[in-house]
């Protein structure tokens, strides 16, 4: 076979995976893990579509590799068939309970199908294990603004923002429910603590967490407009 498998995966040279086992596959079709390695430097190219077809194939070679039902889970997440993902995850977690990856890709097949309540509860499960997610914090900042539920969005971005004092993610929220409360003073707080971030040259958009959007409507942002300028007015004391 020449190089082994463990080489290529660390040296990331996952076309030369490929091409090796592809190769393999061909002379040996029930070679027992050559389905799974191929399909994992297919997953790491972003094939996701060919690694989900060889994982599935790893599978029914052996049915019980369960880093093959977690791969196939995670490609069917980039393919947008949640329905499918989850099945995975729980036919991973029914052999190994509590596994912190398996945990965060159901949660995520749970938001994606908007079955909010349910993808709440196993991101909390997650957090258990994992408290210092801020890619977690942030689908839960997401998920409960989708459904205008200010006061978690708050309670989330706070324990983000305890995390990373300057995430955008968490402050962009933060100013979010604090608008949607007519807190303006607050809102205002964390609107410059944002343009601060930005100065700074954090990705203030929210990196890789795209749903956190919120968009001012014209009177919210004349208030803050207004609160800015008589603060603007302020003696300010040295």
């Amino acid at each position: 076979m020449g190089v082994s498998f463990h080489i290529l995966y660390e040296l990331q040279r996952y076309q030369e995976g490929v091409e090796a086992y592809s190769h393999l596959i061909e002379l040996e079709p029930h070679h027992r893990s050559g389905y799974f390695k191929l399909a994992v430097c297919l997953e790491k190219l972003g094939r996701w579509d060919e690694a989900a077809a060889n994982f599935r194939k790893a599978l029914q070679i052996a049915p019980g590799n369960s880093e093959a039902q977690l791969g196939l889970g995670i490609c069917l997440l980039h393919l947008e068939n949640s329905e499918q993902a989850l099945e995975a995850f729980d036919q991973h977690l029914s052999q190994q309970p509590e596994q912190p990856e398996v945990l965060f890709g159901k949660a995520v097949a749970l938001q994606m199908l908007r079955r909010f309540e349910q993808s709440e509860a196993v991101y909390l499960r997650f957090l258990e294990l994992k408290p210092d997610s801020e890619e977690a914090l942030g689908n839960l900042i997401a998920l409960n603004m989708e459904q205008s539920a200010w006061a978690r969005v708050q309670r989330y971005a706070l324990q983000l923002l305890g995390l990373r004092p300057k995430s955008a993610i968490a402050l962009r929220a933060l100013l979010a429910a604090a608008v949607e409360r007519r807190e303006f003073e607050s809102a205002a707080d964390y609107y410059d603590r944002l343009l601060d971030t930005a100065r700074e040259g954090e990705n203030w958009r929210g990196g890789r967490n795209e749903a956190v959007h919120y968009r001012l409507s014209h009177e919210d942002a004349v208030h803050l407009q207004r609160r800015d300028q008589t603060r603007l007015a302020e003696p300010r004391s040295y």
